[in-house]
């Protein structure tokens, strides 16, 4: 049976073409002033849903990258700062070993004495260090100073590590256990010791007897340096590869959500095309009316 097709229904069915001829260029029109295939989730849920988590992704990357270069400053501060109390201990060994010299005088112990005890003062100064404000060998209690400078003495005793998180379910401590370089519970507290040669030196006798005392102590330097140094390493190449992830998660974000420039503008061009020749086809549509013989 036929349908009988009516004006109307030709000038519906025109119009609601040409709406969606329009459209369609509209929706191609934002897509090259936005550089974007999608404006709205609606427009593409699946793109939209990757979006989101590919900017989670770099969002959260991004966060373990600033965990990482906060943990490489803690650790090159306390590198730096362990590089310093070598130096100390190296030059009281020096000056501990030359006070055994027979020919030295009191006034020159003394003045052996003066030097180590401002030698004491620099590693006080040095067990003080900070980052951002916080104290790098005081443990977790790191708002207050470990060395006492009233008594001159390490009275902090908290060995707790300070975590961070440089990836999923994985934490790297970023300092260090200052316990066992200024008061390693298997030597003398360092400071201690230094008093101990201070006065032994003041009294006007040789200190030579606190020599291997002082290299114990250099070697507690040395071990906590080597772990130090390999988890610098590590986290370098954390580092490394967190950068080359940035890249890689923005690649694929701009993969899922750009438009192609030059698709876009051809399918613009072609839906032109297509629209006037609608637009021509549906002018012949319109049936003529009396008012266009009367003129």
């Amino acid at each position: 049976m036929a349908v009988r097709v009516t004006q109307n229904m030709l000038n519906r069915n025109m119009l609601r073409n040409l709406y969606n001829s329009m459209g369609n260029m509209d929706k191609l029109q934002e897509q090259l002033s936005s550089g974007k295939k999608v404006s709205k989730p609606s427009d593409d849920p699946v793109i939209v849903t990757r979006g989101m988590f590919y900017r989670s992704s770099l969002i959260e990357n991004d966060q373990f990258a600033k965990n990482t270069t906060e943990a490489l400053n803690w650790l090159d501060a306390t590198d730096q700062a362990l590089d310093e109390v070598g130096n100390v201990y190296k030059r009281v060994q020096e000056l501990v070993v030359a006070s055994g010299n027979g020919t030295l005088s009191k006034d020159d112990l003394k003045m052996m004495a003066m030097e180590i005890a401002e030698l004491k003062n620099h590693l006080g100064n040095i067990a003080n260090q900070t980052v951002n404000g916080r104290y790098i060998f005081a443990g977790t209690d790191s708002t207050r100073p470990p060395y006492d400078t009233a008594s001159g003495q390490f009275t902090n005793t908290n060995s707790s590590l300070i975590r961070l998180e440089i990836s999923e379910n994985t934490y790297v401590p970023i300092n260090i256990n200052a316990q066992n370089v200024f008061n390693n519970p298997t030597g003398n507290n360092i400071f201690t010791l230094l008093d101990n040669i201070v006065t032994e030196l003041n009294n006007g006798n040789a200190a030579t007897a606190y020599s291997d005392q002082l290299k114990q102590q250099a070697d507690f330097v040395l071990t906590e340096r080597a772990a130090l140094g390999a988890r610098v390493n590590r986290l370098e190449l954390v580092e490394d590869r967190l950068s080359k992830s940035e890249v890689s998660i923005t690649g694929l974000m701009s993969k899922n959500e750009d438009a192609d420039i030059a698709e876009v503008i051809t399918q613009l061009k072609a839906q032109e095309n297509v629209h006037r020749a609608a637009l021509s086809a549906g002018a012949r549509i319109i049936q003529p009316s009396l008012v266009d013989f009367l003129r």
